[in-house]
């Protein structure tokens, strides 16, 4: 998986609002337009993909999502928000290091 590939803009997500005024990043709509996205440029099936909630909208910041193939393997999705209309860019894609060792 090489990042440069996957350097397809997202578009513009469905924003959510909070209950605290905050407005943050749909994450079942940022879910299905990255499965989609890297779908289309990767030509590979992704069975999941799994981006945290409660990402406050903040031009700059960046997020990830785990992305899971259909053959099992995993990789690390970094997104970031471009502007306040929650526009979001693929800036990288790394394999997901081994989940079953944890670094102590």
């Amino acid at each position: 998986m090489r990042s440069t590939v996957v350097l397809a803009l997202l578009g513009a997500l469905v924003l959510a609002v909070s209950g605290c005024g905050d407005t943050v990043i749909d994450d079942v709509k940022a879910e299905e337009t990255l499965k989609d996205s890297l779908e289309k440029s990767l030509h590979e099936k992704i069975k999941e993909v799994d981006c945290p909630s409660g990402v406050k909208v903040e031009a700059g910041k960046t997020f990830t999502c785990t992305v899971v193939f259909s053959p099992g393997k995993e990789a690390i999705a970094t997104l970031k928000i471009r502007d306040s209309e929650a526009d979001l860019s693929v800036v990288g894609l790394k394999p997901k290091a081994n989940a079953g060792k944890a670094n102590e």
